[in-house]
């Protein structure tokens, strides 16, 4: 069997599996209200939903990034440097303009700034890596190290301790108001929105008890994703862009060729080594989007102690493109996996009937990624990944 009509087919799957799950916990939850499953169930809500988002916009951006990288034939497990990088740059860069009073035109130069000192760091590992051929993961893994020690110390330079100052962070979006304060379109359409209910409740026979729990999800749907931060929104864009542009675009054929097969590629009169280069610098600015939203749009700080801040975000973004299989909406699906474990773990410490060590709890998430690797089957890495290439070599 063809590897991607397998992983199509276990795609579906996994799909049936997931929505399985779902129904058999809406059952126990309307059947056993008052069991201790119905409890674990009840934690999921909105503001959980949307603390797995904010979690997940780190991990995801790193993985596109290494998509990218990959797929051109570069291995770039530098992606924790990359973090590390502008997640301190944002930080410093948001200290010096205001810190904790900063204005959120100021914070956002901050994130621009912390994505071109990922990109510069970026193109640094590039130069090195397919201009002058050194091993690609001997490379990535400096980008690291020279990022883990760097950060601290240049955080010590800066404010004496490895741990920075708390700097103010960027507002969430409501867009819901936003979209009700549009002139003449905006309140007909959110008052058109708010009478969906009550438009299916006059349905005879099937309207009434669909309304209540159409009404239910509406106000879910509408706290997850209409009062957000921006980097939230950023990544929902970004995820079904990265997917048109590899899969739609020449550009992305391009990407795949020079990953796949660069002698064809360069025999067709594109030159790889611009396409690996083009590719390598997108994974910078993606790693640095992720970078900075997780100082400027959660942490406000930069913690410069024992992993840092990003604490191992980059290495689990590597493990959630390979567990999608190089698919933008896989890797975006297995980073949200790991960023709601991650949320859960502090909810269930608040569950009276558990009574379960913090540190075992804390390890759920990297222990679910380990069953995960171990359970997800092949992954096809790119031919000729990892390997150099010079256009116009025989």
């Amino acid at each position: 069997m063809s590897s991607p009509v397998w992983h199509q087919r276990n795609s579906v799957r996994a799909a049936l599996a997931g929505t399985a799950l779902i129904v058999l916990a809406l059952l126990v939850e309307l059947l056993f209200p008052e069991s201790p499953t119905a409890g674990l169930i009840q934690l999921v809500d909105a503001s959980y939903v949307s603390a797995a988002l904010r979690l997940t916009v780190p991990i995801a951006f790193a993985a596109l990034g290494g998509i990218f990288a990959e797929k051109s034939g570069v291995i770039n497990i530098g992606l924790e440097g990359l973090l590390i990088v502008s997640a301190f740059a944002a930080i410093a860069v948001g200290h010096m303009v205001g810190g904790t009073d900063a204005s959120q035109a100021a914070l956002w130069f901050a994130f621009l700034v912390a994505v071109l000192a990922s990109t510069l760091m970026v193109a640094v590992f590039a130069v090195v890596t397919i201009r002058y051929k050194a091993d690609q993961i001997i490379a990535g893994l400096a980008v690291w190290f020279v990022a883990l020690g760097l950060g601290p110390f240049l955080a010590r330079v800066l404010w004496g301790t490895v741990n920075s100052p708390s700097v103010a962070t960027l507002g969430r979006w409501n867009l819901a108001a936003a979209l009700a304060s549009v002139p003449l379109v905006g309140p007909p359409l959110v008052a058109a929105l708010a009478a969906i209910p009550d438009a299916v409740a006059a349905v005879p026979v099937v309207g009434p008890p669909v309304a209540g729990p159409l009404e239910t999800a509406l106000n879910f749907l509408f706290q997850v994703l209409f009062n957000a931060g921006p980097t939230v929104y950023m990544m929902l864009i970004a995820v079904p862009s990265a997917w048109y542009v590899l899969n739609r675009t020449q550009y992305g054929r391009w990407i795949r060729a020079s990953g796949e097969n660069p002698k064809a590629l360069d025999t067709a009169g594109v030159n790889v080594t611009r396409v690996r280069y083009a590719s390598v610098l997108v994974s910078g600015v993606l790693a640095g989007i992720g970078g900075a939203g997780l100082a400027l749009d959660q942490v406000g700080q930069f913690i410069g102690s024992g992993q840092t801040m990003v604490n191992g975000r980059g290495w689990i973004g590597i493990t959630a493109y390979l567990f999608g299989n190089y698919n933008p909406v896989g890797a975006f699906g297995a980073s949200f996996l790991f960023a709601a474990l991650q949320a859960l773990q502090i909810r269930v410490q608040q569950v009276a009937f558990l009574d379960l060590p913090s540190s075992l709890v804390r390890i759920v998430p990297f222990v679910t990624v380990v069953v995960v690797l171990a359970l997800v089957g092949k992954t096809r890495l790119p031919d000729a990944a990892g390997e150099h290439y010079e256009s116009g070599e025989e």
